[in-house]
């Protein structure tokens, strides 16, 4: 436009766009057929300019998936963009040719076009509860190669001109366990990218075409100059750290992940030299889900109120050498890659704590401790697939305590509700609660992790779980102690609960047997004999802490 931007009327339209991708966010939710959509809301919702960069991003979205569609916009634009057309809505998932970040999180985009001219991009992102391969859910630890994990989908027209494709879907549904929950959840991201295109199309009738694109492209600018703006409060220098990921379930333990940050004026760059290599197991990540992770950790210290575009994923320099495990490549396999992503922010963390301590939280649970159950329920003689990603704690505060028992940082989806786990699933849970003395102590103590007790009814079935931080405790900050680990334990009607692995493959149990999640807690931050009588006293009165790990940790404490 030739006229300058009003900023109210920016103001107005950037609103204007949040709420379409919220509306959209919600839509999805409230259609999706499995729990893992409609209950934990692992979807996210955006919207992208023509030129394939990300303006907004639903506000509840996970960070994590703020580069998987921006990268797959990228390919689509490469492979499909001279062919677009009014009704086409494109699918892909997979990591090293499609740009996701694995191959449970679909995506589907579709272009906008406005008088016939393209205008824009709607699209989604759902976390499919199975996409096939060895194992039911798709994230059981152990798998060695991208194949084991799931169907591969490349970007691909699934409407083309408003007619679905119904070979292809028909070649989706057949590879997955559960086919017609995955149907239904397909339909619900058609619907969400649907009603997210009539919402840009009132828009452009509203403001005209033109100057909700110049408002495309100065949301962008806008929000990049202010996270340089940020950066440039950070102190000139050169800070690092390290961290360890436990394993990857095929024999790789204590898997580094090395960082060193240089900030000088507003340019920051995040160099990840002496990082492990790639892994056999399934535990690496792409550089997208890499980039994803550290841009969270940016943002999220410097000014968490900036919306996620493409100006925070530009406002930032990340080398990681290619073949690590946080910059894996084909055939690599990537389905537990989250708890990777958390360790990358915890890295962040630990190296700018020494320039910005006070804003930094100590070590989060730091992983995303993950829970199949899988059968045939009884009740109707169908398969099910129970999947779900566990909260734990969140790192203490440089004002206050940490939060317990929540998802953190870049996976910030919620705790399954046990009415929906019971209704939905011939599964009994015999107990949530929180971890006592897993947070660790502090001026600002750690936050607790959970505790899931699960037992089949009236059927066998197979469990797999996957968790870290079960070794490699939370660390905590200025002389704040570690959190607690995390476990899994098996227990038999007549006899002891026995561990098992923290990559457990898949156990078969039946209803003499009680499976225990406990998820990690959390590092506190500032030195233990800081802590105030009265938060002393609270600790020991809501039965968090037992008197005997206050006594140990504080040496203030007197108890009751």
């Amino acid at each position: 436009m030739s006229q300058p931007l009003d900023p109210i009327t920016v103001e107005i339209v950037a609103n204007a766009l949040r709420s379409i991708t919220d509306e959209t966010f919600i839509a999805l939710m409230k259609s999706a057929y499995s729990t893992n959509i409609k209950e934990r809301h692992d979807h996210s919702t955006a919207i992208m300019d023509k030129h394939g960069r990300l303006v907004t991003q639903a506000t509840p979205s996970l960070p994590l998936h703020i580069t998987s569609l921006a990268a797959v916009m990228r390919i689509l634009l490469e492979k499909h963009g001279d062919t677009l057309a009014e009704g086409d809505i494109f699918v892909a998932n997979d990591p090293h040719v499609a740009g996701g970040t694995h191959l449970p999180d679909v995506i589907l985009l579709m272009p906008v076009f406005y008088q016939g001219e393209l205008a824009g991009f709607v699209g989604n992102l759902a976390h499919h509860a199975d996409i096939g391969g060895m194992a039911a859910g798709s994230m059981s630890g152990g798998m060695s190669e991208i194949y084991q994990e799931g169907l591969r989908i490349p970007v691909v027209r699934l409407f083309k001109q408003g007619e679905l494709q119904e070979e292809l879907f028909e070649l989706l549904l057949l590879n997955v366990r559960i086919p017609e929950e995955r149907r239904g959840d397909y339909y619900a991201q058609i619907a969400a990218c649907r009603l997210g295109a009539r919402r840009l199309i009132e828009l452009f009738d509203t403001r005209s075409v033109e100057l909700v694109t110049a408002i495309f492209a100065d949301i962008i600018d806008r929000t990049a100059q202010r996270m340089r703006d940020a950066i440039r409060t950070i102190p000139d220098g050169t800070y690092q750290f390290e961290d360890c990921l436990d394993s990857d379930g095929l024999g790789t333990t204590d898997i580094v992940i090395a960082l060193e940050v240089t900030v000088s004026g507003d340019q920051i760059r995040f160099d990840f030299s002496g990082t492990a290599k790639q892994m056999p197991g399934n535990l690496n990540t792409t550089m997208n889900a890499c980039q994803a992770s550290v841009s969270y950790a940016l943002k999220a210290l410097l000014d968490p109120e900036i919306p996620n575009s493409q100006g925070v994923l530009d406002s930032m320099e990340i080398y990681a050498e290619p073949g690590s495990v946080i910059n894996a490549v084909f055939p690599a396999p990537v389905a537990a890659r989250a708890h990777t992503s958390q360790r990358i922010v915890d890295v962040v963390l630990g190296a700018l704590s020494k320039a910005i301590p006070d804003r930094v939280v100590a070590a989060a649970n730091g992983a995303n401790t993950t829970a199949v159950f899988s059968g045939i329920d009884p009740r109707t003689g169908q398969p099910y697939v129970y999947l779900e990603t566990l909260g734990g704690g969140v790192g203490g505060r440089p004002m206050k305590d940490g939060k317990d028992g929540v998802q953190a940082h870049c996976t910030n989806t919620s705790n399954l509700p046990v009415e929906a786990i019971e209704m939905e699933y011939p599964l009994l849970v015999e107990e949530y609660s929180l971890v006592t003395d897993s947070g660790g102590a502090g001026k600002y103590r750690g936050g607790l992790g959970l505790r899931r007790v699960v037992r089949p009814l009236d059927h066998a079935c197979t469990f797999d779980g996957v968790g870290e931080r079960f070794r490699h405790q939370p660390w905590g900050l200025f002389g704040g102690h570690a959190g607690g680990s995390g476990r899994f334990l098996l227990e038999a009607n007549d006899g002891q609960p026995a561990t098992l692995n923290e990559k457990t493959g898949e156990v078969k149990i039946n209803g003499r047997h009680r499976v225990i999640i406990e998820t990690p807690g959390a590092g506190g931050y500032g030195a233990p004999r800081e802590r105030a009588a009265d938060a002393l006293a609270s600790d020991e009165d809501s039965g968090k802490f037992t008197p005997g790990y206050l006594g140990e940790h504080y040496p203030q404490h007197t108890g009751k």
